[in-house]
């Protein structure tokens, strides 16, 4: 029975049409295997023809198919009842039957942590989620996310510069990488002992109606979610409203009142999600341990060095957290343009500021 109990849930998986949460029940009241097996439960199940049907004659050449087909994408398949599947997904009222994962599955029982965002990010966004990933995953946290582009990616790569691990959750088969243009960021997470997990089968391209299903994922498999730029509108908030569902901590990050892409997270702060501005934000709220290697003494002097480059630099003080044309902070700061560009640079070397179209981002590095 323990061999072929992954076939019995995909079987049940592709069981058409029926709630994942009355397949549960059927397994509980009569027993995986011997839904397939025998017939007389049918009777008192509310179920239709082709329901019906799929019980007494199981497609187990499909069955066969899908398992080859994760096989070929060196994927593996960790069901319902399996111990490497994660306690936290039991908790969803529609947990996945079956996962299909890639690379190290032993991250999905670990603490994970979610960072979502605006695919539309803005470059401080994007550096915000990086180091927010950094700074969590030396506390230990795994960092989740969907491998989408903008702050999903940027937290991808934030966590890859720890040895904590990332998970990304994705919304197609695991054959395929969406968007393609995060072939690499995919490649770096296997490869640095990171984990890609589906609910979808192999051969499965991406729907819209999907992502909403991973992004139910992404919460449940998370203690907490932090929303890092958002608009209104965007599957951010919708990751954030099933985190709520699910009894999980919601933490926004505040940006300036002119990005629109901040205005989702100023509307969660004002329903009651976490304000953060740095990582032991989380930490406290989470009630987690700090497992940083810094000391107590090393870190307070970091910290009021970094405090001393942010607000002693009357050039840095002249360069906002929004676009900042070059000649405006010429004019704040009163030294020679040539001397103001050399010493943007500098301080861009440093990660204090970020160069972009129309000017300069000054970046909170503190």
């Amino acid at each position: 029975m323990v061999e072929e109990e992954p076939d019995y849930w995909l079987a049940l998986k592709l069981v058409p049409r029926l709630a994942i949460s009355k397949k549960l029940a059927l397994v509980d009241r009569y027993g995986l295997q011997e839904l397939f097996t025998a017939s007389s439960w049918q009777a008192g199940a509310d179920l239709t023809m082709p329901q019906i049907k799929a019980f007494q004659h199981p497609d187990w050449n499909r069955v066969k198919q899908i398992t080859a087909a994760s096989s070929l994408c060196q994927s593996n398949i960790i069901h319902y009842n399996s111990p490497q599947y994660p306690e936290l997904l039991k908790q969803l009222p529609d947990p996945p039957l079956v996962l299909f994962v890639q690379g190290n599955s032993a991250l999905l029982k670990k603490t994970q942590l979610a960072i979502v965002g605006s695919r539309f990010a803005t470059a401080a966004g994007r550096d915000e989620a990086t180091a927010m990933a950094q700074a969590l995953g030396q506390q230990g946290l795994v960092i989740t996310s969907g491998l989408a582009i903008g702050i999903d990616g940027a937290a991808h790569r934030g966590a890859l510069l720890e040895k904590s691990g990332t998970v990304a959750v994705v919304a197609t088969g695991l054959d395929k990488v969406y968007p393609a243009r995060h072939r690499q960021l995919a490649q770096n997470i296997l490869t640095n002992q990171g984990c890609i997990i589906s609910e979808f089968e192999p051969g499965i391209p991406p729907k819209a109606g999907h992502f909403p299903r991973r992004n139910r994922l992404i919460s449940g498999l998370s203690v907490g979610v932090l929303v890092v730029e958002a608009a209104m509108k965007s599957g951010s908030l919708i990751t954030a409203r099933c985190a709520l569902e699910q009894n999980r901590e919601v933490f926004a990050m505040p940006g300036t009142i002119h990005n629109p892409q901040s205005k989702g997270c100023h509307w969660l702060i004002k329903q009651g999600a976490k304000l953060v501005e740095e990582c032991a934000d989380i930490i406290e709220e989470l009630d987690l341990s700090i497992t940083s290697g810094l000391s107590k003494e090393k870190k307070e002097k970091k910290e009021k060095t970094a405090q001393q480059d942010l607000f002693l630099d009357p050039l840095l003080a002249s360069v906002d957290f929004e676009i900042t044309p070059v000649d405006m902070v010429v004019s704040r700061c009163k030294l020679p343009t040539d001397v103001v560009l050399t010493r943007l640079t500098m301080l861009e070397l440093r990660g204090l500021v970020s160069a972009v179209p129309g000017g300069y981002l000054r970046l909170n590095r503190g």
